[in-house]
């Protein structure tokens, strides 16, 4: 089936050839024409499915279908160099795209500028870590699409530095991830600025009642496209447990890379500081490897990413903010130096490689601590893992199980089956507190941040649920033109921390942090 059948114009079919692409993914030839039908869409896909491309192209067909006369000089009215005169001659938002993390907005973004290479579309990522000033200039020059991550967004509305009361496409990319990380109630505020009618496309790797509910309160009579199997991996990825002592894990994966077997990997670890070490320690067994997680610059995880894909460095130690950020084209090795806390984020983490059609591996190193939260996994996925033992590193059978580690120096018992204490928004990691009431027990609550990110600015107002829009209107639930939508899936959330500015404080807040 060529692109052309979708209903995609000569232009995009010109810049999708020049990628490569030949035909549609399953999400994308399910996806398109719905969405360029104008109906709602709730998407279910692994990641590395095609599943960007699917609700970019229709956006970018649409959009050219009806852009406005004269937008691209984005210059005021002769005669009016007020700043209601430049604002009234530019092209407004049309499409917002909100994604967890930084990593992701830039990807998205660079995906519009790449299939709308032909017919071009003026676009922007907007998120935390960077300077306010530069975005601000940005959006003076009117994007017709904005990607964003929630935080950052709302940074830029509380200082009036954006209009989203025309916006026409609202997506939720990653949506349940956004919820992972807490952002629910940014997600509610953004749609309070919203306009009513407009089309709501949400896309997911997994399909949890918590997706179920925010799709609910979003979306209006939405058309379901699931091409994998709910909360599954992806069949191009070869699992691998190797049992192994918590102390000898650098050992055994010093060993994997200096024999061959593990050549370029992404390598994961639950905490910032397991990630720096470990990237240390590589470093002193001569192997090339670089980190990135949330407490780097937007310049140090830029950097550290294009080392590992141009190859000057062959390891990527990375925390979960790569899990779903992270975008590596042939990447043949994920390894699981720890074992995540919530088992859906496994599958999150494997699905860095066997993308696009290609093979990868998933090797993970489980120590004594780690069989609860393995077994957790093995039961998501609905079979066991194989397991090998590497000669030399048996494991020690003598060795008694510990609480699994947060916080350098700090140990917790297993949250993911044991029913440990966890954290509530704006606590330092690793501190045990009580679990708010309406979260489940024995599930740890992902902690987005360093817990010294300036704050925001009041004045936004009481975040409205799910569903309801600002005072004269009727809620968010239609589609753009009143047709059916299409599905997706999304998964629960915690509440996120509550932000309490100064006066006058500029709001900076860096978000889409791991």
């Amino acid at each position: 089936m060529p692109f052309t059948s979708l209903g995609l114009g000569a232009k995009l079919s010109q810049a999708i050839k020049e990628k490569g692409y030949v035909e549609p993914t399953p999400i994308q030839a399910k996806a398109i024409p719905v969405i360029l039908a104008g109906g709602d869409v709730i998407g279910v896909a692994q990641t590395g499915t095609g599943k960007t491309a699917a609700f970019v192209l229709p956006i970018l067909q649409r959009l050219n279908a009806t852009r406005t006369p004269g937008w691209q000089s984005a210059a005021p009215a002769p005669g009016n160099g007020s700043r209601k005169g430049r604002d009234a001659s530019r092209e407004p938002i049309r499409t917002l795209v909100l994604t967890p993390t930084r990593e992701l907005a830039l990807q998205v973004e660079e995906s519009v500028r790449t299939y709308g290479a032909h017919r071009r579309i003026r676009s922007v990522a907007i998120y935390g870590g960077v300077g306010f000033e530069p975005q601000v200039r940005a959006l003076r020059a009117g994007p017709g699409i904005v990607v964003a991550t929630p935080g950052r967004l709302l940074d830029h509305a509380g200082q009036g530095t954006i209009d989203l009361s025309r916006v026409e496409v609202l997506v939720l990319d990653e949506a349940d991830r956004m919820l992972d990380m807490g952002f629910i109630r940014d997600i509610k505020r953004i749609l309070a600025l919203l306009p009513e009618r407009r089309q709501n496309l949400l896309f997911s790797a997994t399909f949890s009642e918590e997706i179920r509910s925010l799709a609910g309160g979003l979306l209006h009579d939405p058309a379901t496209v699931q091409v994998t199997p709910r909360n599954t991996a992806t069949q191009l990825v070869t699992q691998l447990v190797l049992p192994v002592d918590r102390e000898r894990k650098r050992d055994l994966l010093s060993h994997l890379i200096r024999s061959g077997r593990i050549e370029q990997a992404l390598v994961f670890t639950r905490t910032k500081h397991g990630a720096d070490r470990l990237a240390d320690q590589l470093a002193r067994d001569g192997i090339a490897a670089a980190a990135i997680h949330g407490n780097k610059s937007q310049g140090q995880r830029v950097r550290a990413l294009n080392d590992f894909k141009a190859g000057r460095a062959s390891i990527l130690v990375a925390t979960e903010v790569a899990s779903r950020g992270l975008d590596i084209e042939q990447l043949p090795h994920v390894v699981n130096y720890e074992l995540p806390m919530i088992p859906e984020d496994y599958v999150h983490r494997i699905g860095r490689t066997g993308r696009a059609g290609a093979s990868g591996d998933a090797i993970s190193l489980v120590c004594v601590d780690e069989a609860p939260l393995l077994r957790d996994i093995e039961r998501l996925l609905g079979h066991p893992i194989p397991t090998e033992v590497i000669a030399g590193f048996e494991p020690d059978r003598r060795i008694r199980p510990e609480p699994i580690r947060q916080r350098s120096g700090e140990r917790r018992p297993f949250a993911a089956s044991a029913g440990g204490p966890r954290r509530q928004p704006g606590h330092r990691p690793g501190r045990p507190i009580n679990a708010p009431n309406g979260q489940r027990a024995g599930r740890p609550v992902p902690y987005a941040g360093n817990g010294h990110a300036p704050a925001r600015q009041p004045g936004h107002g009481a975040p409205r649920p799910v569903g309801h829009a600002p005072a004269g209107q009727h809620g968010p639930g239609r589609s753009m033109n009143g047709r059916p939508a299409a599905h997706v899936s999304i998964g629960n959330r915690p509440p996120d921390r509550r932000f309490v500015a100064m006066p006058g404080e500029r709001l900076a807040r860096n978000d889409g942090r791991g």
